[in-house]
């Protein structure tokens, strides 16, 4: 691990700006038999070329516009099928224009849209897709878990704790023992965590699991690694995700509603054991606060080292990054109108918080019990400052993996572009899958939604990107 210098610290620029243009996806399951993954790459793809009003005539239009494609896909063990972005393209119809995959574990669906947005940035591409999928419906469970853990360092890590439910139980219980004093209301706040997300999930065509959940719901659910529970778990899910990223000149030609995208990305030690003891890199806002330094170098370096085994410092730099990138300098509750966070357990959710400065380390279960994570706060029913996962995240919507991270993104995006009600409010978007639009149905489109973030992540934080897009005045 290096030692950080000014040339490491080196804010990111792009050499011209990058747009999201167009997003598309396909609805999420446990189990898809009855398609192929290329004919859930393919609906993603139809939907982005077809459903968001671009200047073009649909996907015949749109090809003539693509100059590369980068593709998301992490494990070919659950497809049975190598080179799965060679197949996908073909099956796009894009050759010969060129093709590369990507894999970054859970961060797969991030990583991809960060090596596209570096093509239009550096002026290879003027037109890029990024498009990411997994099916982890043709294996077990149990087996889809190990081929999860392969992921982790096999000689040191895997043998420790085999599976990430495992990894994060612990972290979990040493979060709970060092800032949840070991009390009955932290689980309490995890586990509302697991309400929203499935809650949200319920107003959404797409998603896999939406649940109209209680705390005590979540508490008796069976226990998978305490003091993780089954329904503080995210979901294994087949389906696929894409956007089209293009440069300023070409993204007003295809849209009259492109947005900007900034984007940072860090890594950490596979092995958790690895990750040696530092000061906390601070972000904008920090740097400002006399109070948040003072309890870091006072008060918080006395409780837990950083970044121990209860923060992750890939998903600090890359926000790092993305920040300074697109110059939010103040409170993100503040400046932020909309997140999508990965997710994967109730108590990565509150690690993430911490990272990206929602709130100061070791503090992160304020940011629910504010009531600043919900549009609408449940107990008081104001309006929260800064609303996370709307489309129900990992936990109530999907996490298929390779999709995840460019899901995230279109959720944010239609969110800026106020197209949220267009593709979760329409009931014939819930008939086309088989659904049918509750009665108990939300409006969670965030009024005057400008800037949005989207934290893409993997492994206990071995690779992390944080997405910030804005909206053109």
């Amino acid at each position: 691990m290096i030692r950080f210098t000014e040339k490491n610290l080196r804010v990111p620029k792009q050499m011209r700006p990058v747009y999201v243009v167009a997003g598309g996806q396909s609805d999420y399951k446990k189990h898809y038999p009855e398609k192929k993954t290329e004919e859930l790459a393919v609906e993603a793809f139809k939907m982005l070329a077809e459903e968001n009003n671009l200047k073009v005539d649909g996907v015949l239009g749109l090809k003539g516009y693509i100059q590369s494609a980068f593709y998301g896909h992490f494990a070919d063990h659950f497809g049975d099928q190598l080179l799965g972005e060679s197949v996908i393209h073909d099956r796009l119809g894009l050759d010969p224009m060129p093709n590369i995959g990507v894999k970054t574990g859970g961060a797969t669906g991030g990583s991809t849209v960060w090596m596209a947005a570096n093509a239009i940035a550096s002026g290879y591409s003027d037109c890029t897709l990024a498009l990411g999928w997994e099916r982890m419906d043709e294996v077990g469970t149990q087996e889809g878990n190990h081929y999860i853990a392969c992921a982790a360092d096999k000689d040191w890590e895997t043998e420790l704790g085999h599976i990430y439910t495992g990894y994060y139980a612990l972290m979990a219980q040493r979060y709970w023992k060092v800032f949840g004093k070991e009390s009955d209301a932290f689980r309490r706040t995890m586990a509302k965590i697991s309400v929203k997300n499935h809650g949200y999930a319920c107003s959404n065509p797409f998603a896999q699991a939406p649940m109209r959940l209680t705390v005590e719901d979540v508490l008796k659910s069976p226990i998978v690694a305490d003091p993780l529970r089954f329904l503080d778990a995210c979901l294994m899910s087949a389906g696929a995700a894409a956007v089209l990223l293009c440069d300023e000149k070409t993204a007003h030609e295809l849209s009259d509603h492109p947005v900007r995208l900034y984007m940072g990305a860090g890594t950490h030690t596979l092995r958790t054991a690895d990750r040696r003891p530092m000061e906390i890199p601070l972000l904008p806002h920090e740097e400002k606060d006399e109070e948040i330094k003072r309890y870091y170098k006072e008060e918080l370096s006395h409780i837990d080292r950083y970044p121990g085994f209860t923060g992750f410092l890939a998903a600090r730099m890359a926000t790092y990054f993305a920040y300074r990138m697109a110059g939010i300098e103040n409170d993100p509750c503040d400046e932020l109108d909309v997140l999508e966070l990965h997710d994967a357990f109730t108590i990565s959710d509150i690690q993430t918080y911490e990272d990206i400065g929602l709130r100061p380390y070791g503090r992160g279960p304020e940011y629910i019990e504010s009531g600043d994570a919900f549009l609408k706060d449940p107990e008081t029913g104001k309006r929260g400052r800064c609303p996370s996962n709307l489309s129900g995240g990992l936990i109530g919507n999907m996490h298929a993996v390779g999709a995840t991270g460019i899901m995230q993104i279109v959720e944010v995006l239609w969110q800026l572009q106020g197209k949220w009600g267009q593709f979760h409010a329409d009931p014939k978007m819930w008939e086309r899958f088989g659904k049918t639009k509750p009665a108990d149905f939300e409006d969670l489109q965030v009024s005057d939604a400008k800037t949005g973030l989207a934290i893409s992540h993997a492994g206990v934080g071995s690779h992390v990107t944080a997405a910030v897009l804005r909206k053109e005045d």
